[in-house]
């Protein structure tokens, strides 16, 4: 996902070679009823133990391919974005990526809203191993509040689009002081049927060694958690900060939207 100072590194080659790959989320039926049940159902305890041991993990499917492709269908409204950014031209990497104005769609407005208390727990451990201090408050309004009163106003939701050839250069999301240390990213379209390549990829810097790194293939509909700036990791002196960036490797073919749920807004 963008940020307004992207930060592009090669994927370093030892990394790729040797980095294991996640572990896969199990894909039951998306869930019947509200799309906060939907996240209410998934094994959280599971996909921390995995955020803890990759920096991301895998959600069960959240959007059907109906939803998936009405919140992809959006891309044309110009009028529901405040902004339109073009990576080429910023030298970001190659397709274009709009963030959503106020009022959200419904299913980004809720998904938001349940995401937030899932992954704060997550955030506030990390934030006691760090010996850093833990803004967030239990709400998702409370915090957008702490946001805007230190100057962070405008909204981050995002909806990417990629054709053949488009990437993401490695960046992290941070538009601000103020950070949540996880984000989510959902895939609008069918690896394999709607497009190949574009696979999310994540690069960690490890304490007193090379890069690691991880790709994934988002599934239609799931959504992949991943850290937004860094996080902890043991060391021999207890727990190191490890900083993280991600990007998208190049789309060889077809259309490749994704939904972006940055939980900070930006300066």
């Amino acid at each position: 996902m963008p940020t307004s100072t992207p930060l592009p590194l090669p994927l370093p080659e030892s990394a790729a070679r040797s980095a294991p790959a996640p572990p896969r989320a199990a894909t039951p039926p998306v869930a019947a009823g509200t799309l906060t049940g939907r996240v209410d159902g998934a094994d959280w305890p599971a996909l921390t133990d995995e955020i803890n041991d990759y920096g991301c993990a895998l959600t069960p499917q959240l959007l059907t391919p109906a939803e998936c492709g009405r919140i992809a269908a959006l891309y044309e409204e110009v009028g529901r974005f405040r902004s339109t950014i073009d990576m080429a031209r910023y030298r970001f990497g190659s397709g274009q990526y709009r963030y959503f104005a106020h009022p959200f769609p419904d299913a980004v407005q809720e998904l938001r809203q349940a995401l937030y208390p899932r992954l704060l727990p997550l955030a506030r451990d990390w934030a006691e191993k760090l010996g850093r201090p833990a803004p967030w408050p239990d709400t998702l309004a409370e915090w957008l509040e702490m946001c805007h009163a230190a100057g962070q106003t405008r909204p981050t939701p995002i909806l990417l689009r990629y054709g053949p050839g488009d990437w993401n250069a490695l960046h992290r999301d941070l538009y601000g002081e103020l950070v949540f240390p996880l984000q989510v990213v959902i895939n609008l379209d069918k690896p394999g049927a709607d497009h190949t390549g574009g696979e999310f990829l994540l690069v960690e810097q490890r304490p007193r060694a090379q890069s690691r790194g991880t790709a994934t293939l988002v599934p239609q509909g799931h959504g992949l958690v991943f850290t937004t700036r860094d996080r902890p990791v043991r060391s021999a002196r207890g727990w190191s900060a490890s900083p993280v960036k991600h990007g998208v490797s190049a789309v060889r073919s077809g259309t490749r939207h994704t939904l972006g749920l940055v939980l900070h807004d930006a300066a």
